[in-house]
Protein backbone atom coordinates (compact mmCIF):
# COMPACT_ATOMS: atom_id res chain seq x y z
CA UNK A 1 0.00 0.00 0.00
CA UNK A 2 1.48 3.41 -0.92
CA UNK A 3 2.49 5.72 1.91
CA UNK A 4 0.62 9.02 1.72
CA UNK A 5 2.26 12.12 3.15
CA UNK A 6 -0.79 13.33 5.05
CA UNK A 7 1.11 16.33 6.43
CA UNK A 8 1.59 17.66 2.90
CA UNK A 9 -2.10 17.29 2.10
CA UNK A 10 -3.41 18.54 5.41
CA UNK A 11 -4.33 22.08 6.31
CA UNK A 12 -6.17 23.45 9.35
CA UNK A 13 -9.95 23.22 9.09
CA UNK A 14 -9.87 21.56 5.68
CA UNK A 15 -10.58 17.98 4.56
CA UNK A 16 -7.58 15.95 3.45
CA UNK A 17 -9.70 14.73 0.52
CA UNK A 18 -13.25 15.05 -0.77
CA UNK A 19 -14.88 12.12 -2.59
CA UNK A 20 -17.39 12.70 -5.38
CA UNK A 21 -19.10 10.34 -7.82
CA UNK A 22 -22.33 8.81 -9.03
CA UNK A 23 -24.73 6.84 -6.81
CA UNK A 24 -23.29 3.37 -6.38
CA UNK A 25 -19.70 4.43 -7.06
CA UNK A 26 -18.58 3.29 -3.61
CA UNK A 27 -17.79 6.68 -2.13
CA UNK A 28 -18.69 5.61 1.40
CA UNK A 29 -17.00 2.18 1.36
CA UNK A 30 -13.83 3.33 -0.40
CA UNK A 31 -13.69 6.64 1.46
CA UNK A 32 -14.00 4.81 4.78
CA UNK A 33 -11.20 2.45 3.74
CA UNK A 34 -8.90 5.33 2.83
CA UNK A 35 -9.72 7.15 6.08
CA UNK A 36 -8.91 4.00 8.06
CA UNK A 37 -5.56 3.53 6.28
CA UNK A 38 -4.61 7.14 6.92
CA UNK A 39 -5.84 7.17 10.51
CA UNK A 40 -8.37 9.91 9.76
CA UNK A 41 -12.03 10.49 10.45
CA UNK A 42 -14.68 9.93 7.78
CA UNK A 43 -17.85 11.95 7.23
CA UNK A 44 -20.67 11.48 4.73
CA UNK A 45 -22.39 14.77 3.92
CA UNK A 46 -25.76 13.00 3.47
CA UNK A 47 -25.59 11.71 7.04
CA UNK A 48 -24.73 15.20 8.29
CA UNK A 49 -27.76 16.62 6.47
CA UNK A 50 -30.08 14.09 8.08
CA UNK A 51 -28.63 14.80 11.53
CA UNK A 52 -29.04 18.53 11.08
CA UNK A 53 -32.59 18.37 9.70
CA UNK A 54 -33.76 15.41 11.80
CA UNK A 55 -35.29 14.04 8.62
CA UNK A 56 -34.28 11.48 5.98
CA UNK A 57 -33.12 12.66 2.58
CA UNK A 58 -36.02 10.98 0.72
CA UNK A 59 -38.40 12.75 3.09
CA UNK A 60 -36.72 16.14 2.48
CA UNK A 61 -37.05 15.61 -1.26
CA UNK A 62 -40.71 14.60 -0.90
CA UNK A 63 -41.81 17.36 1.46
CA UNK A 64 -39.59 20.30 0.50
CA UNK A 65 -38.40 19.54 -3.03
CA UNK A 66 -34.96 19.20 -4.60
CA UNK A 67 -34.08 22.95 -4.74
CA UNK A 68 -34.52 23.26 -0.97
CA UNK A 69 -32.52 20.08 -0.41
CA UNK A 70 -29.67 21.45 -2.54
CA UNK A 71 -29.70 24.69 -0.56
CA UNK A 72 -29.41 22.76 2.69
CA UNK A 73 -26.76 20.49 1.21
CA UNK A 74 -24.74 23.50 0.06
CA UNK A 75 -24.73 24.96 3.58
CA UNK A 76 -23.65 21.64 5.11
CA UNK A 77 -20.88 21.05 2.54
CA UNK A 78 -19.50 24.58 2.82
CA UNK A 79 -19.41 24.20 6.60
CA UNK A 80 -17.57 20.85 6.35
CA UNK A 81 -15.07 22.24 3.84
CA UNK A 82 -14.12 24.84 6.42
CA UNK A 83 -14.16 22.74 9.59
CA UNK A 84 -13.59 19.00 9.00
CA UNK A 85 -10.03 17.63 8.70
CA UNK A 86 -10.58 14.04 7.55
CA UNK A 87 -12.07 12.31 4.49
CA UNK A 88 -15.35 13.80 3.27
CA UNK A 89 -17.82 12.05 0.96
CA UNK A 90 -20.46 14.06 -0.92
CA UNK A 91 -23.79 13.08 -2.37
CA UNK A 92 -23.83 12.45 -6.10
CA UNK A 93 -25.63 15.66 -7.03
CA UNK A 94 -23.74 17.94 -4.67
CA UNK A 95 -21.15 19.26 -7.20
CA UNK A 96 -23.97 20.18 -9.60
CA UNK A 97 -25.14 23.02 -7.33
CA UNK A 98 -23.47 26.26 -8.40
CA UNK A 99 -22.61 27.37 -4.87
CA UNK A 100 -21.25 23.98 -3.84
CA UNK A 101 -19.21 23.70 -7.03
CA UNK A 102 -17.70 27.13 -6.43
CA UNK A 103 -16.81 26.13 -2.87
CA UNK A 104 -15.14 22.96 -4.16
CA UNK A 105 -13.17 24.97 -6.71
CA UNK A 106 -11.95 27.30 -3.95
CA UNK A 107 -11.00 24.25 -1.90
CA UNK A 108 -8.86 22.96 -4.81
CA UNK A 109 -7.26 26.36 -5.32
CA UNK A 110 -6.23 26.27 -1.67
CA UNK A 111 -4.48 22.93 -2.26
CA UNK A 112 -7.35 20.52 -1.57
CA UNK A 113 -7.80 17.10 -3.19
CA UNK A 114 -11.04 16.03 -4.89
CA UNK A 115 -11.28 12.32 -5.73
CA UNK A 116 -13.74 11.36 -8.45
CA UNK A 117 -14.65 7.67 -8.28
CA UNK A 118 -15.61 6.99 -11.89
CA UNK A 119 -17.89 3.96 -11.67
CA UNK A 120 -18.71 1.44 -14.36
CA UNK A 121 -22.39 2.06 -15.18
CA UNK A 122 -23.45 -1.58 -14.88
CA UNK A 123 -21.69 -2.11 -11.55
CA UNK A 124 -22.89 1.19 -10.09
CA UNK A 125 -26.49 0.74 -11.17
CA UNK A 126 -26.63 -2.68 -9.52
CA UNK A 127 -25.27 -1.26 -6.27
CA UNK A 128 -27.49 1.83 -6.37
CA UNK A 129 -30.62 -0.24 -6.98
CA UNK A 130 -29.86 -2.29 -3.88
CA UNK A 131 -29.19 0.76 -1.73
CA UNK A 132 -31.72 3.15 -0.31
CA UNK A 133 -31.72 6.89 0.29
CA UNK A 134 -31.59 7.69 -3.45
CA UNK A 135 -34.74 9.68 -4.27
CA UNK A 136 -33.55 10.65 -7.76
CA UNK A 137 -33.40 6.95 -8.69
CA UNK A 138 -36.80 6.06 -7.29
CA UNK A 139 -38.39 5.40 -10.69
CA UNK A 140 -36.74 3.65 -13.66
CA UNK A 141 -33.38 3.68 -11.89
CA UNK A 142 -31.33 2.48 -14.88
CA UNK A 143 -32.52 5.19 -17.26
CA UNK A 144 -32.30 7.88 -14.59
CA UNK A 145 -28.78 6.78 -13.63
CA UNK A 146 -27.52 7.01 -17.22
CA UNK A 147 -29.15 10.40 -17.77
CA UNK A 148 -27.60 11.74 -14.58
CA UNK A 149 -24.21 10.28 -15.54
CA UNK A 150 -24.22 12.10 -18.88
CA UNK A 151 -24.92 15.37 -17.06
CA UNK A 152 -22.55 14.89 -14.15
CA UNK A 153 -19.47 13.14 -15.53
CA UNK A 154 -18.11 16.25 -17.33
CA UNK A 155 -18.53 18.32 -14.16
CA UNK A 156 -16.95 15.67 -11.93
CA UNK A 157 -14.03 15.30 -14.36
CA UNK A 158 -13.43 19.04 -14.54
CA UNK A 159 -13.26 19.75 -10.82
CA UNK A 160 -11.52 16.53 -9.70
CA UNK A 161 -7.78 16.44 -9.01
CA UNK A 162 -7.73 12.63 -8.80
CA UNK A 163 -9.85 10.34 -10.98
CA UNK A 164 -10.00 6.62 -10.17
CA UNK A 165 -11.89 4.17 -12.36
CA UNK A 166 -13.43 1.62 -9.97
CA UNK A 167 -14.49 -1.00 -12.52
CA UNK A 168 -13.59 -4.48 -11.29
CA UNK A 169 -11.80 -3.14 -8.21
CA UNK A 170 -12.46 -4.30 -4.68
CA UNK A 171 -12.73 -1.49 -2.09
CA UNK A 172 -9.15 -2.30 -1.01
CA UNK A 173 -7.77 -2.06 -4.55
CA UNK A 174 -9.73 1.10 -5.23
CA UNK A 175 -8.42 2.59 -1.96
CA UNK A 176 -4.85 1.79 -3.09
CA UNK A 177 -5.46 3.58 -6.39
CA UNK A 178 -6.94 6.55 -4.55
CA UNK A 179 -3.93 6.82 -2.26
CA UNK A 180 -1.57 6.71 -5.23
CA UNK A 181 -3.58 9.56 -6.71
CA UNK A 182 -3.48 11.52 -3.46
CA UNK A 183 0.30 11.30 -3.56
CA UNK A 184 0.34 13.12 -6.89
CA UNK A 185 1.37 16.74 -7.13
CA UNK A 186 -0.42 18.77 -9.81
CA UNK A 187 0.71 22.01 -11.42
CA UNK A 188 -1.95 23.78 -13.49
CA UNK A 189 -0.60 25.60 -16.55
CA UNK A 190 -2.88 28.36 -17.78
CA UNK A 191 -2.62 31.61 -19.69
CA UNK A 192 -4.41 33.81 -22.20
CA UNK A 193 -2.67 32.09 -25.14
CA UNK A 194 -2.78 28.59 -23.64
CA UNK A 195 -5.43 25.92 -23.48
CA UNK A 196 -5.09 24.91 -19.80
CA UNK A 197 -3.38 21.63 -19.01
CA UNK A 198 -1.97 19.86 -15.97
CA UNK A 199 1.46 18.54 -15.11
CA UNK A 200 0.95 15.49 -12.90
CA UNK A 201 3.87 14.38 -10.74
CA UNK A 202 3.83 11.09 -8.87
CA UNK A 203 4.24 7.35 -8.86
CA UNK A 204 2.06 5.63 -11.46
CA UNK A 205 0.72 8.80 -13.10
CA UNK A 206 1.30 7.23 -16.53
CA UNK A 207 -1.94 5.36 -15.85
CA UNK A 208 -3.72 8.67 -16.58
CA UNK A 209 -2.79 8.45 -20.27
CA UNK A 210 -6.29 7.49 -21.49
CA UNK A 211 -7.85 10.18 -19.30
CA UNK A 212 -5.59 12.89 -20.75
CA UNK A 213 -5.87 11.70 -24.36
CA UNK A 214 -9.65 11.47 -24.20
CA UNK A 215 -12.02 9.39 -26.28
CA UNK A 216 -11.64 11.19 -29.60
CA UNK A 217 -8.31 9.73 -30.85
CA UNK A 218 -8.43 6.35 -32.57
CA UNK A 219 -4.71 6.08 -33.36
CA UNK A 220 -1.88 7.03 -31.03
CA UNK A 221 1.76 7.26 -32.13
CA UNK A 222 3.96 6.28 -29.17
CA UNK A 223 7.32 7.97 -29.83
CA UNK A 224 10.12 6.80 -27.54
CA UNK A 225 13.77 5.81 -27.38
CA UNK A 226 15.07 2.28 -26.94
CA UNK A 227 16.63 3.20 -23.59
CA UNK A 228 13.19 3.55 -22.01
CA UNK A 229 11.79 0.25 -23.31
CA UNK A 230 10.48 -0.80 -19.92
CA UNK A 231 8.40 2.35 -19.61
CA UNK A 232 7.25 2.37 -23.24
CA UNK A 233 6.07 -1.25 -22.85
CA UNK A 234 3.89 -0.15 -19.94
CA UNK A 235 2.51 2.84 -21.85
CA UNK A 236 1.75 0.69 -24.89
CA UNK A 237 -0.19 -1.77 -22.74
CA UNK A 238 -2.19 1.02 -21.07
CA UNK A 239 -3.07 2.51 -24.45
CA UNK A 240 -4.10 -0.77 -26.04
CA UNK A 241 -6.20 -1.84 -23.06
CA UNK A 242 -7.97 1.53 -23.35
CA UNK A 243 -8.83 0.70 -26.97
CA UNK A 244 -6.40 2.86 -28.94
CA UNK A 245 -4.59 1.65 -32.06
CA UNK A 246 -0.92 2.13 -31.14
CA UNK A 247 1.85 2.85 -33.64
CA UNK A 248 5.17 2.16 -31.92
CA UNK A 249 7.92 4.52 -33.12
CA UNK A 250 11.47 4.23 -31.76
CA UNK A 251 13.89 7.11 -32.28
CA UNK A 252 17.62 7.54 -31.51
CA UNK A 253 18.63 8.54 -27.99
CA UNK A 254 19.38 12.10 -26.91
CA UNK A 255 20.10 14.87 -29.44
CA UNK A 256 20.60 12.37 -32.28
CA UNK A 257 16.82 11.99 -32.24
CA UNK A 258 16.17 15.72 -32.75
CA UNK A 259 16.86 15.98 -36.48
CA UNK A 260 14.83 16.72 -39.59
CA UNK A 261 15.62 13.21 -40.84
CA UNK A 262 14.04 11.59 -37.78
CA UNK A 263 11.02 13.91 -37.99
CA UNK A 264 10.59 13.16 -41.68
CA UNK A 265 10.59 9.40 -41.01
CA UNK A 266 7.82 9.87 -38.45
CA UNK A 267 5.77 12.05 -40.80
CA UNK A 268 6.07 9.28 -43.39
CA UNK A 269 4.81 6.70 -40.87
CA UNK A 270 1.88 8.87 -39.86
CA UNK A 271 0.88 9.34 -43.47
CA UNK A 272 1.17 5.65 -44.31
CA UNK A 273 -0.90 4.66 -41.27
CA UNK A 274 -3.66 7.18 -41.89
CA UNK A 275 -3.23 9.54 -38.94
CA UNK A 276 -5.84 12.26 -39.00
CA UNK A 277 -6.33 15.53 -37.14
CA UNK A 278 -8.33 13.72 -34.46
CA UNK A 279 -5.54 11.26 -33.62
CA UNK A 280 -2.73 11.83 -31.11
CA UNK A 281 0.93 11.50 -30.21
CA UNK A 282 2.57 10.45 -26.97
CA UNK A 283 6.21 11.41 -26.40
CA UNK A 284 7.89 9.16 -23.84
CA UNK A 285 11.54 9.66 -22.96
CA UNK A 286 14.04 12.35 -22.11
CA UNK A 287 13.94 15.99 -23.11
CA UNK A 288 15.14 15.44 -26.67
CA UNK A 289 12.38 12.88 -27.26
CA UNK A 290 9.59 15.07 -25.89
CA UNK A 291 10.91 18.03 -27.92
CA UNK A 292 10.79 15.94 -31.10
CA UNK A 293 7.38 14.39 -30.34
CA UNK A 294 5.90 17.83 -29.69
CA UNK A 295 7.39 19.19 -32.92
CA UNK A 296 5.87 16.33 -34.91
CA UNK A 297 2.50 16.90 -33.20
CA UNK A 298 2.67 20.63 -33.92
CA UNK A 299 3.41 20.12 -37.62
CA UNK A 300 1.30 17.09 -38.55
CA UNK A 301 -1.85 18.47 -40.21
CA UNK A 302 -0.96 21.79 -38.54
CA UNK A 303 -1.39 20.39 -35.07
CA UNK A 304 -2.76 17.30 -33.34
CA UNK A 305 -3.20 16.39 -29.67
CA UNK A 306 -0.13 15.19 -27.78
CA UNK A 307 0.85 14.13 -24.29
CA UNK A 308 4.36 14.15 -22.82
CA UNK A 309 5.58 11.37 -20.52
CA UNK A 310 9.06 12.50 -19.43
CA UNK A 311 11.36 9.81 -18.03
CA UNK A 312 14.37 11.87 -16.90
CA UNK A 313 14.60 14.54 -14.22
CA UNK A 314 15.61 17.11 -16.85
CA UNK A 315 12.59 16.33 -19.01
CA UNK A 316 10.26 16.40 -16.00
CA UNK A 317 11.34 19.84 -14.84
CA UNK A 318 11.99 21.49 -18.17
CA UNK A 319 11.62 20.03 -21.65
CA UNK A 320 8.21 18.38 -21.33
CA UNK A 321 6.42 21.49 -20.01
CA UNK A 322 5.87 24.84 -21.63
CA UNK A 323 5.07 24.00 -25.23
CA UNK A 324 8.52 24.55 -26.72
CA UNK A 325 8.99 21.96 -29.43
CA UNK A 326 11.86 21.71 -31.85
CA UNK A 327 14.74 20.06 -33.63
CA UNK A 328 18.41 20.87 -34.07
CA UNK A 329 20.19 21.92 -37.27
CA UNK A 330 23.85 22.03 -38.28
CA UNK A 331 23.88 25.69 -37.27
CA UNK A 332 22.61 25.29 -33.72
CA UNK A 333 20.29 23.79 -31.15
CA UNK A 334 16.50 24.23 -31.27
CA UNK A 335 16.64 26.72 -34.14
CA UNK A 336 13.66 25.08 -35.86
CA UNK A 337 10.52 24.55 -33.82
CA UNK A 338 7.12 25.72 -32.70
CA UNK A 339 5.30 26.86 -29.57
CA UNK A 340 2.62 24.19 -29.16
CA UNK A 341 1.31 23.12 -25.76
CA UNK A 342 0.56 19.52 -24.79
CA UNK A 343 -2.79 18.20 -23.59
CA UNK A 344 -1.02 17.14 -20.42
CA UNK A 345 2.29 16.07 -18.91
CA UNK A 346 2.64 12.88 -16.85
CA UNK A 347 5.87 12.95 -14.84
CA UNK A 348 5.86 9.40 -13.49
CA UNK A 349 8.38 9.14 -10.66
CA UNK A 350 8.61 5.38 -11.25
CA UNK A 351 10.71 6.23 -14.33
CA UNK A 352 13.46 7.50 -12.02
CA UNK A 353 13.94 3.90 -10.80
CA UNK A 354 15.97 3.20 -13.96
CA UNK A 355 17.76 6.54 -14.28
CA UNK A 356 21.59 6.51 -14.21
CA UNK A 357 23.28 8.88 -11.80
CA UNK A 358 24.80 11.16 -14.44
CA UNK A 359 21.47 11.69 -16.19
CA UNK A 360 19.76 12.43 -12.87
CA UNK A 361 22.45 14.89 -11.79
CA UNK A 362 22.32 16.89 -15.02
CA UNK A 363 18.65 17.56 -14.32
CA UNK A 364 19.66 19.34 -11.13
CA UNK A 365 21.15 22.08 -13.31
CA UNK A 366 17.70 23.13 -14.52
CA UNK A 367 16.32 22.77 -10.99
CA UNK A 368 18.99 25.11 -9.62
CA UNK A 369 18.33 27.58 -12.45
CA UNK A 370 14.69 27.90 -11.36
CA UNK A 371 15.87 28.60 -7.83
CA UNK A 372 18.20 31.36 -8.97
CA UNK A 373 15.61 33.13 -11.13
CA UNK A 374 12.42 32.75 -9.08
CA UNK A 375 12.18 30.38 -6.08
CA UNK A 376 14.99 30.64 -3.49
CA UNK A 377 13.41 27.78 -1.50
CA UNK A 378 14.60 25.45 -4.27
CA UNK A 379 18.19 26.50 -3.51
CA UNK A 380 17.65 25.85 0.20
CA UNK A 381 16.34 22.34 -0.49
CA UNK A 382 19.26 21.64 -2.83
CA UNK A 383 21.74 22.81 -0.19
CA UNK A 384 20.16 20.67 2.52
CA UNK A 385 20.11 17.50 0.40
CA UNK A 386 23.13 18.02 -1.88
CA UNK A 387 24.98 14.88 -0.77
CA UNK A 388 21.95 12.61 -1.28
CA UNK A 389 21.11 14.16 -4.64
CA UNK A 390 24.68 14.09 -5.95
CA UNK A 391 25.03 10.39 -5.08
CA UNK A 392 21.58 9.43 -6.40
CA UNK A 393 21.29 5.66 -6.89
CA UNK A 394 18.15 4.58 -8.71
CA UNK A 395 18.24 1.18 -6.99
CA UNK A 396 18.13 2.61 -3.48
CA UNK A 397 15.97 5.73 -3.33
CA UNK A 398 14.41 6.17 0.10
CA UNK A 399 10.80 7.39 0.41
CA UNK A 400 12.17 10.50 2.13
CA UNK A 401 14.50 11.34 -0.78
CA UNK A 402 11.72 10.67 -3.29
CA UNK A 403 9.54 13.17 -1.43
CA UNK A 404 12.36 15.73 -1.71
CA UNK A 405 12.72 15.05 -5.44
CA UNK A 406 8.96 15.29 -5.90
CA UNK A 407 8.88 18.70 -4.20
CA UNK A 408 11.80 19.93 -6.30
CA UNK A 409 10.03 18.86 -9.49
CA UNK A 410 6.79 20.53 -8.41
CA UNK A 411 8.52 23.77 -7.48
CA UNK A 412 10.59 23.85 -10.67
CA UNK A 413 7.56 23.15 -12.88
CA UNK A 414 5.66 25.86 -11.00
CA UNK A 415 8.42 28.35 -11.85
CA UNK A 416 8.24 27.34 -15.49
CA UNK A 417 4.42 27.51 -15.51
CA UNK A 418 4.60 31.05 -14.11
CA UNK A 419 6.79 32.26 -16.97
CA UNK A 420 5.03 30.26 -19.68
CA UNK A 421 1.55 31.36 -18.62
CA UNK A 422 2.48 35.01 -18.98
CA UNK A 423 4.61 34.67 -22.13
CA UNK A 424 4.03 31.53 -24.21
CA UNK A 425 6.04 32.68 -27.24
CA UNK A 426 9.09 33.99 -25.38
CA UNK A 427 8.81 37.67 -26.13
CA UNK A 428 9.96 38.84 -22.71
CA UNK A 429 9.35 37.23 -19.31
CA UNK A 430 9.78 33.66 -20.55
CA UNK A 431 13.32 34.48 -21.69
CA UNK A 432 14.32 34.46 -18.02
CA UNK A 433 14.02 30.66 -18.17
CA UNK A 434 17.11 30.78 -20.39
CA UNK A 435 19.38 31.82 -17.52
CA UNK A 436 22.71 30.15 -18.33
CA UNK A 437 21.52 28.86 -21.70
CA UNK A 438 23.27 31.26 -24.09
CA UNK A 439 26.71 29.87 -23.29
CA UNK A 440 25.24 26.48 -22.39
CA UNK A 441 23.89 25.92 -25.91
CA UNK A 442 27.21 27.07 -27.38
CA UNK A 443 29.02 24.49 -25.25
CA UNK A 444 26.64 21.74 -26.36
CA UNK A 445 27.15 22.64 -30.02
CA UNK A 446 30.94 22.87 -29.68
CA UNK A 447 31.08 19.53 -27.88
CA UNK A 448 28.85 17.91 -30.55
CA UNK A 449 26.26 17.27 -27.82
CA UNK A 450 28.58 14.97 -25.87
CA UNK A 451 27.97 17.26 -22.90
CA UNK A 452 24.59 16.86 -21.26
CA UNK A 453 22.32 19.89 -21.32
CA UNK A 454 22.13 20.39 -17.56
CA UNK A 455 25.91 20.28 -17.20
CA UNK A 456 26.35 22.85 -19.97
CA UNK A 457 23.72 25.13 -18.41
CA UNK A 458 25.49 24.89 -15.04
CA UNK A 459 28.66 26.32 -16.61
CA UNK A 460 26.51 28.87 -18.41
CA UNK A 461 25.04 30.04 -15.10
CA UNK A 462 28.49 30.58 -13.61
CA UNK A 463 29.41 32.53 -16.75
CA UNK A 464 26.44 34.91 -16.51
CA UNK A 465 26.98 35.22 -12.76
CA UNK A 466 30.51 36.47 -13.52
CA UNK A 467 29.06 38.73 -16.21
CA UNK A 468 26.49 40.06 -13.71
CA UNK A 469 29.33 40.91 -11.31
CA UNK A 470 31.49 42.54 -13.97
CA UNK A 471 28.58 44.75 -15.04
CA UNK A 472 27.93 45.82 -11.44
CA UNK A 473 24.72 43.92 -10.79
CA UNK A 474 25.76 41.36 -8.13
CA UNK A 475 28.69 40.87 -5.77
CA UNK A 476 31.43 38.23 -5.63
CA UNK A 477 29.61 36.39 -2.84
CA UNK A 478 26.71 35.45 -5.12
CA UNK A 479 29.13 34.33 -7.85
CA UNK A 480 30.92 32.12 -5.32
CA UNK A 481 27.55 30.74 -4.19
CA UNK A 482 26.82 29.66 -7.76
CA UNK A 483 30.07 27.72 -7.89
CA UNK A 484 29.79 26.12 -4.46
CA UNK A 485 26.16 25.03 -4.82
CA UNK A 486 26.53 23.64 -8.33
CA UNK A 487 29.73 21.78 -7.43
CA UNK A 488 28.04 20.27 -4.36
CA UNK A 489 25.39 18.82 -6.68
CA UNK A 490 27.96 17.22 -8.97
CA UNK A 491 27.58 19.83 -11.72
CA UNK A 492 30.40 21.40 -13.72
CA UNK A 493 31.36 25.03 -13.27
CA UNK A 494 34.16 25.50 -15.83
CA UNK A 495 34.94 24.72 -19.48
CA UNK A 496 37.82 25.43 -21.85
CA UNK A 497 36.80 23.54 -24.96
CA UNK A 498 37.01 26.40 -27.48
CA UNK A 499 38.34 29.91 -28.03
CA UNK A 500 36.32 32.92 -26.98
CA UNK A 501 35.96 34.08 -30.59
CA UNK A 502 34.48 30.74 -31.66
CA UNK A 503 32.08 30.76 -28.73
CA UNK A 504 31.11 34.39 -29.37
CA UNK A 505 30.14 33.50 -32.94
CA UNK A 506 27.89 30.70 -31.66
CA UNK A 507 26.30 32.94 -29.02
CA UNK A 508 25.33 35.40 -31.75
CA UNK A 509 23.05 32.64 -33.10
CA UNK A 510 21.21 32.43 -29.79
CA UNK A 511 17.44 32.90 -30.05
CA UNK A 512 17.53 35.84 -27.60
CA UNK A 513 19.94 37.79 -29.83
CA UNK A 514 18.43 40.81 -31.57
CA UNK A 515 20.10 41.39 -34.93
CA UNK A 516 23.81 41.81 -34.21
CA UNK A 517 23.18 42.56 -30.52
CA UNK A 518 23.67 39.82 -27.92
CA UNK A 519 21.10 39.56 -25.16
CA UNK A 520 21.76 37.77 -21.86
CA UNK A 521 19.69 36.92 -18.82
CA UNK A 522 21.60 38.00 -15.72
CA UNK A 523 20.78 38.48 -12.03
CA UNK A 524 20.36 41.55 -9.87
CA UNK A 525 19.82 39.23 -6.91
CA UNK A 526 18.49 35.73 -6.28
CA UNK A 527 14.97 35.62 -7.67
CA UNK A 528 15.36 38.83 -9.69
CA UNK A 529 16.63 38.24 -13.24
CA UNK A 530 16.91 41.01 -15.82
CA UNK A 531 17.87 41.35 -19.48
CA UNK A 532 21.33 42.63 -20.38
CA UNK A 533 21.41 43.90 -23.97
CA UNK A 534 24.63 44.43 -25.89
CA UNK A 535 27.17 44.01 -23.06
CA UNK A 536 30.72 45.24 -23.65
CA UNK A 537 32.81 42.61 -25.41
CA UNK A 538 35.63 43.08 -22.89
CA UNK A 539 33.27 42.02 -20.09
CA UNK A 540 32.15 39.00 -22.13
CA UNK A 541 35.75 38.02 -22.74
CA UNK A 542 36.78 38.45 -19.11
CA UNK A 543 33.82 36.42 -17.84
CA UNK A 544 34.76 33.69 -20.31
CA UNK A 545 38.35 33.64 -19.05
CA UNK A 546 37.08 33.17 -15.49
CA UNK A 547 35.11 30.02 -16.36
CA UNK A 548 37.93 28.65 -18.56
CA UNK A 549 40.44 28.26 -15.74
Amino acid sequence: MPVVNVARLSAPNRPVAVFIGMPGAGKTRIGTEVAHLLGLGFVDSDEQIEKREHESIPSIFATRGEPEFRRIENEVVEDLLGSFEGILSLGGGSPMHEGTRAALERYVQDGGTIVYLRADPEEAMVRSQHGGNRPLLAHDARTRWMNLYEQRDPVYSRIATVIVATRGKTPAKAAKAVMEGMNERIVHVTGSAIEPYDVRIGSGVINHLPQVLGERPVRVALIHTSSVQRHSDKARTILRVAGYEVSDITIPDAEAGKTIEVANNIWRRLGQEGFTRSDAIVGLGGGACTDLAGFVAATWMRGIRYVNCPTSLLAMVDASTGGKTGINTEEGKNLVGSFYTPAGVLADLDALSTLPNDIFVEGLGEVAKSGFIKDPQILTILEEHADELRTFDCTAVSPELMEVISELIERTVTVKAYHVSADLKEKGLREFLNYGHTLGHAIEKTEHFRWRHGQAVAVGMVYVAELSRLTGHIDQQLVDYHRSLLKSLGLRTSWNGASFDDVLALMHRDKKARGNMLRFVILESVGHPIHLDGPDEDALREAFSLISQ
